[in-house]
């Protein structure tokens, strides 16, 4: 997950955000009424909301006792990925894509629907938001079995498509990582993606096998699924 100190405010721009985890939050003194619901910030809406416009507009702050550090650091280009998991498999989005991770909620079937990804729609802020399957559309195995523990909670991602927000709900949101270029472009050429539905590459990440997706390819069947 993302550590409190990135949300840290280092542009002006960025003092219009409530970073309401350091007021009333896990950081705060905990007064806020969801963290009862949430257990902690990080599993929040509004605190990923917050984490995604502004992971790729500030900088981690570096220690400034560790100058060569910092300076070899500033070199290294990292994307920022939205990691994920549908059943078994672990997927990564780049998070250009993500609008914001939200709490599941209920999914309204349509009557009449012709295709097999759309679900239904789902209430969204008081917005009726059509709802799609990355299951159905990434050919997974529906059938795999998810790994089971009690504090893991299901969420919805909205997602930017070319003709307005979808909802896509998931079984786990890890968080948004910064990944080395250099191993995305790894990753892009061991054509490990081959075989794999809208797949940029193949990548490990901390013990497990991570789908990189291609969010232009994906975003394009989300269109299509729509009409």
């Amino acid at each position: 997950m993302i550590p409190s100190d990135t949300l840290n405010v280092t542009h002006e721009d960025a003092r219009a955000i409530d970073d309401c985890w350091n007021r009333i939050g896990i950081h705060g003194d905990k007064s806020c009424p969801l963290l009862e619901e949430h257990i902690h910030c990080r599993n929040c809406s509004v605190y990923s909301a917050a984490a995604t416009r502004l992971l790729d507009r500030y900088a981690l702050q570096q220690d400034e006792r560790d100058p060569v550090a910092s300076a070899v650091e500033t070199d290294v280009k990292t994307r920022s990925l939205l990691m994920f998991r549908l059943g078994e498999e672990w997927l990564g989005l780049a998070t250009r894509s993500l609008v914001e991770v939200a709490p599941l909620q209920a999914i309204h079937s349509l009557p009449h629907q012709r295709s097999r990804a759309l679900l239904g729609v789902a209430n969204v802020r008081g917005a009726l938001v059509a709802c799609l399957s990355l299951v159905e559309l990434l050919d997974l195995d529906g059938s795999a079995a998810p790994a089971s523990s009690g504090r893991i909670m299901p969420r919805m991602l909205i997602i930017a498509a070319h003709g307005g927000p979808v909802v896509v709900p998931v079984d786990e949101v890890d968080g948004i990582h910064a990944i080395d270029e250099r191993i995305l472009d790894a990753a892009s050429q061991s054509g490990e993606q081959a075989s794999a539905k809208f797949t940029r590459g193949v990548l490990q990440f901390r013990g497990r096998s991570l789908r990189w997706l291609d969010e232009e390819q994906l975003l394009s069947a989300v269109t299509r699924s729509l009409t």
